[in-house]
């Protein structure tokens, strides 16, 4: 495609910015054939110049083992170079990391302190998951009202995960009054949603 040329020019001439673009098309096949091996090496390249977004791409293709061997301590590097310059998914995976023990030793602590940077942000994701750690208590004192609030958040940012759990703490009365109607409204938001 026209877009593919020309984003190919400019990463040839090593614009992190096209170089990143450039795998995001070989990574999905958009405008040219998919090609794992390809993304990768555009990814690496705008990475190597400090590219958070390419950072984060590639931990995601390390921790997804996605044309390449699965490698979670690969995957913590990239996340925690694009984490510390601020990329919010990334400090969403770096929680995720840590809460699950992928390439690191688990510890819901650090688990937190990344969901909370990536919340602060607006990431919805960092919402949900900061949520998730206040309604089991993970890393934090179990607290369900302030679980509800991080799931009301990401839930108006359309997250599903976030919507379904508003509605199960609606259904159990879990930070929340007990309200059927409203746990019905958001599993059926939840579901409708994906």
């Amino acid at each position: 495609t026209t877009a593919a040329k020309w984003y190919k020019l400019a990463a040839e001439q090593g614009n992190a910015g096209a170089q990143n673009n450039l795998g995001v098309m070989y990574n999905k096949g958009n405008g040219v054939p998919q090609d794992y091996k390809t993304a990768v090496k555009w990814y690496t390249l705008a990475a190597e110049q400090g590219d958070s977004r390419s950072q984060n791409n590639l931990g995601l293709i390390y921790e997804n083992g996605t044309g390449v061997l699965q490698d979670h301590k690969t995957a913590l590097k990239w996340f925690r170079l694009a984490a510390e310059q601020g990329n919010a998914n990334s400090q969403t995976s770096m929680g995720y990391m840590y809460e699950n023990g992928f390439g690191v030793i688990q510890n819901y602590k650090t688990a937190v302190k990344w969901y909370r940077l990536s919340m602060e942000q607006g990431n919805a994701s960092g919402q949900y998951n900061l949520g998730v750690m206040y309604d089991k208590g993970l890393g934090v004192p179990q607290d369900h009202k302030t679980a509800v609030r991080w799931y009301r958040l990401a839930a108006a940012q359309g997250n599903t995960y976030a919507q379904f759990n508003l509605g199960l703490s609606y259904y159990y009365g879990e930070g929340v009054i007990e309200d059927s109607v409203s746990a019905h409204m958001w599993v059926n938001i939840s579901a409708s949603n994906g």
